[in-house]
């Protein structure tokens, strides 16, 4: 049985029954539960080129897969031209392997250490090869690679990747991301599945042998001929733009634990499942900060509305929310009552975002709580107490250094008791709350601001609302395994799957056998089975052989990351990055720490993959990947160059002088007060200051400060450096006054002296137009646009140094969560303006503004607005703003300085 739903356009579901293929003993299999259409990005780039073939191949054995992309592409074009291959892969996989063949020249890759492998890849760099690199996108990574070749050039690519599905809700669900980007003469997917124990389905879903758990193996077949790939019958694009998930669960006996063994290691599942729910005590931590305003503070209060209604008369339960102060809906923990959960539910809706963000203080309030009702020994012994944290910022008030509330979180915390975090949009620091939540035997979720963000966060909370055992122990006896991964668990959820893996001993032995027992309730089980009971994978089409070796790795490996990032000294960390390493290079994994080095036979043509980090500041972990360097330059196509007409181009050896005060100075127009509003930013050339961070359109604007020449009384600063991020896309502009540097996957630079005339071509989402040595205008989506302005200056100027200005239109269209130094002014604040009086300069009057609950001294002036006159730059007189905008910006300045180039802002 197939199922296909969520498509974006009419009459596709001739699919469901003349497209997928269904292959086992019963022509029976597990549910495809989706197929999900979106805009993502696609596998194939590139211009006339034919895509010959488009083939998945997963195979999936005791929760293990070992997954296979396939392509094959012909550059049918004229010309010379880059082609790019791109697979959107889980977070939580592990690339193992990429080939290339290209016109007969074989490309084949290995996992090395990181450093190792970089040094490598420097020596081809410098003779100018392509590069691959790995890149972040919601809940997957994006590998990408591409090559330059020639016309009539043929192409192979190929990529695995292997990972382990985590049961959640009571199935396991795998994957895949299918976004070929046109129609494929030969486009299949298949996914093999091996379950020793059989596998099972929901009653009334498959009432064949798989829903008895007779089956133990199945094989799904996705195999769209072109017509059927066909937006519509008479369209040339192609419908298959989403991704294909594959659910299934396993049969389990009575005593729900299964022992395998297979090439020399083991693998212990758990999974009971006949118990009853013990009792919780759960604090509901929620963030209402002004950040949470819109749509998050919406979808957070209807997930809310759902979650109370699962508590049970057992269960007791309080609400904290938190922005600068922190509020309580009861002081104490209150029974999960009827009325109970009305009141509560009336709190939830009456909360109005606003303000900032004390995270820690919510935090210590919320394990007070805890602390005290187990002092008064109100909590159930069997219970089990949590708290859930709820957030999309980092903190601004109070105690804000994150390792500091990490150690605080910790330090109070009692060993009864987890802290779950679920982050919250694009742009929170899910870093940090991971970190906070495993250092209290806790997990965390992020999810995205859109319109099922409240099912993301009742899904999350359905996965840990149900407690089965405490205190989980597998055990094993004396001298029959080693190097056993975490064996103690703190709290089984019912749904989810414990596991353990190891190495087996040799041993005179024909059995091996496991003791798992719980507190709570009465729990000891033992399970026992043969070192030979797997070893006829290696003859079933279906499996994946070396499965168990495999998984032990992998699941090392994650505990050993995770562990990593809590190490408490230098040493230690030292120590557990160097198994990292030596793990993921025997086993071919490509990790934070280790990089995917692909080369060619006769190794002088390299390319490298680095895996990233989740992190709100980019991909990767450690020091910067250095930059793909591609055979030779095309500027994307969504790049317009233009030479500038004889009057707008500046004569060389003029000084253009910035205006008096040369720091950044801002002008903010106020349509409805009509007037202008202007003041500087006193920061320290190297810091990034944010302009405008829209997390909800996912635009960013960012400027990094540098100073001049040579210090005088007041040191001057200016913008050297201008960067837009549009994160949908990936894409970004960095401007320098030397060079514009253009990402859509790979990073090139324009140099001044290099740039020419071109046509434009409008493809993507995001348009560039450059005027030489003038400006560099760039448009997203039609709506948004941002102008930087280059000022020359003379090159043997003692003091000034060229410098950038940036212009960015009163009418853009913003999502409600914009803010920025700049960005916050898209909805105009009340201004008023009186008491005007001569100053001490009797050129500048003064006057008390009141804005935003202050008064302000404010003096009459003027900035230069250098659009229309470069070199001279209009006065635009305007009421000045001292002490870097204090009282009229949100804040402080310092609030808006970023790590960096794309950056979101983190403050509300």
């Amino acid at each position: 049985r197939a199922l296909i739903r969520g498509a974006r356009f009419a009459d596709y579901t001739k699919m469901n029954k003349t497209c997928i293929k269904i292959i086992n003993k019963t022509n029976q299999a597990p549910e495809i539960s989706s197929l999900l259409f979106s805009n993502g990005s696609q596998a194939i780039r590139g211009h006339d080129i034919t895509v010959k073939s488009y083939k998945v191949e997963s195979r999936i054995t005791s929760r293990f897969a070992h997954t296979t992309v396939r392509s094959s592409v012909v550059n049918s074009g004229s010309k010379a031209q880059s082609i790019g291959f791109n697979v959107q892969i889980p977070k939580r996989a592990f690339i193992s392997n990429f080939t290339m063949n290209v016109n007969g020249i074989t490309f084949v890759g290995s996992v090395k250490e990181k450093t190792v492998a970089r040094n490598l890849y420097a020596q081809a760099r410098a003779r100018g090869k392509a590069a691959g690199i790995v890149r972040c996108w919601t809940d997957m990574e994006t590998f990408k690679t591409e090559v330059h070749v020639p016309p009539g050039s043929n192409i192979e690519f190929e990529l695995h990747y292997q990972e382990m599905m985590h049961r959640k809700l009571g199935f396991y669900e795998h994957s895949l991301y299918l976004q070929p980007g046109r129609l494929v003469p030969q486009f299949q997917v298949d996914v093999y599945i091996f379950e020793p124990k059989g596998i099972s389905m929901p009653s009334g879903c498959l009432l064949t042998c798989l829903s008895l758990g007779l089956c133990p193996q199945a094989h799904i077949v996705f195999k769209p001929n072109i017509q059927q790939q066909r937006k519509c019958d008479t369209c040339t694009d192609s419908a298959i733009d989403g991704v294909l998930t594959v659910k299934y669960d396993v049969n389990r006996d009575s005593n729900a634990g299964e022992l395998q063994v297979s090439d020399g290691h083991f693998v212990h599942f758990f999974a009971p499942s006949e118990l009853s729910p013990l009792p919780k005590n759960i604090v509901f931590v929620i963030d209402v900060s002004g950040s949470m305003w819109g749509v998050k503070m919406k979808q957070t209060v209807e997930a809310m509305q759902a979650i109370l209604d699962d508590l049970t008369v057992d269960d007791q339960f309080s609400i904290i929310d938190f922005n600068h102060n922190v509020r309580c809906w009861s002081e104490e923990l209150v029974p999960g009552s009827t009325i109970q959960i009305a009141d509560a539910k009336k709190y939830i809706e009456n909360i109005k975002p606003s303000g900032g963000t004390n995270i820690n203080e919510a935090l210590m309030r919320a394990v007070q709580m805890l602390v005290k009702a187990s002092n008064q020994n109100q909590i159930d012994p069997r219970s089990v107490s949590m708290i859930i944290l709820v957030s999309d910022g980092d903190p601004t008030v109070g105690e804000i250094k994150l390792s500091t509330i990490q150690k605080n979180v910790k330090r109070v915390m009692r060993e009864e008791f987890s802290l779950f975090s679920v982050g919250i949009g694009f742009d929170v620091d899910y870093d940090f709350l991971e970190r906070i939540a495993m250092d209290n035997r806790g997990t965390a979720q992020r999810i995205y601001a859109n319109h099922d963000a409240a099912e993301q966060l009742r899904s999350f909370y359905s996965q840990v609302s149900a407690p089965l055992l405490r205190r989980i122990q597998v055990q094993f006896p004396e001298n029959s395994v080693s190097d056993v991964t975490q064996n103690v668990f703190d709290k089984y959820f019912r749904g989810s799957e414990l596991v353990v893996a190891g190495k087996v001993l040799p041993s005179d032995s024909d059995t091996l056998t496991s003791f798992t027992t719980a507190s709570a309730v009465s729990l000891t089980h033992q399970q026992i089975t043969k070192p030979a009971a797997l070893d006829f994978l290696a003859k079933q089409q279906h499996s994946f052989n070396g499965f168990a070796r495999q998984m032990w790795a992998y699941i090392t490996i994650k505990q050993l990351i995770s562990d990593r990032s809590l190490a408490s000294t230098a040493a230690k960390k030292r120590r557990i990055t160097q198994r990292i390493m030596a793990l993921a290079v025997e086993h071919q994994f490509v990790t934070p720490l280790t990089a995917l080095l692909v080369e060619s036979d006769d190794a002088k043509e390299r390319l490298l993959a680095d895996s990233p980090k989740d992190s709100k500041q980019g991909c990767c972990s450690g020091p910067p990947p250095m930059a793909p360097v591609n055979v030779v330059y095309q500027h994307p196509p969504w790049v317009q160059i233009t030479t500038p007409p004889p009057s707008e181009v500046e004569k060389g050896g003029e000084d253009v002088s910035p205006p008096v005060d040369n720091d950044p100075h801002f002008i903010i127009h106020l349509p409805r007060s009509d007037m202008d509003v202007c003041f500087n930013i006193d920061s320290k050339p190297g810091h990034i200051l944010n302009l405008v961070s829209d997390s909800g359109a996912g635009v960013v604007v960012n400027g990094q400060l540098i100073s001049s020449k040579v210090s005088t009384k007041k040191l001057n600063t200016y913008f050297g450096t201008i960067s837009i991020y549009y994160q949908p896309d990936g894409v970004s502009v960095t401007v320098s006054t030397s060079s514009i540097a253009l990402s859509d996957g790979r990073t090139s630079e324009l140099h001044q002296r290099h740039l020419v005339s071109c046509c434009p071509v409008l493809c993507f989402r995001l348009r560039v137009s450059i005027v030489k040595n003038s400006h560099v205008k760039i448009t997203i989506n039609n709506n948004i646009q941002v102008m930087v302005l280059l000022h020359r200056v003379w090159k043997k100027h003692p003091v000034n140094v060229d410098f950038l200005g940036i212009y960015i239109p009163n009418d853009n269209q913003y999502s409600p969560l914009v803010h920025g130094l700049i960005g916050q002014f898209s909805t105009e604040p009340e201004v008023s303006v009186y008491d005007v009086h001569e100053g001490l300069d009797p050129l500048k009057k003064e006057a008390t503004m009141e804005v935003k609950g202050n008064k302000l001294l404010v003096t009459r002036g003027w900035q230069k607005d250098y659009r229309h006159d470069k070199k001279r730059g209009s006065n635009i007189y305007c009421w000045f703003i001292h002490n870097s905008g204090k009282g009229f910006i949100d804040g402080h300045y310092t609030d808006y300085i970023v790590p960096d180039l794309n950056s979101f802002l983190q403050t509300p």
